[in-house]
């Protein structure tokens, strides 16, 4: 089962995707689902906060890794 680094880098499984959602879209689309600019996207990429995959020259995030992040984000 694929896993996402939560909280304090605790490993938590993802979370189930819906049908009508994509599996996984690239960069400028997780930036417009989620309002999450290039470079905070890359850090968070990069900190394992969120999974993505590199497909060729291109990389896709996936959908569900975005999904988990946001729901784990503190409400105010």
């Amino acid at each position: 089962m694929p896993v996402i680094r939560g909280p304090a880098g605790k490993r938590q499984p993802l979370p189930p995707v819906r049908e009508d959602y994509p599996i996984m879209v690239r960069i400028e689309g997780a930036v417009q689902l989620t309002g999450i600019g290039r470079t905070k996207l890359y850090e968070l990429i990069g900190s394992g906060e969120i999974e993505s995959v590199k497909i060729g020259r291109s990389r896709h995030i996936i959908v569900a890794s975005l999904i988990q992040f946001v729901g784990n984000l503190p409400r105010e």
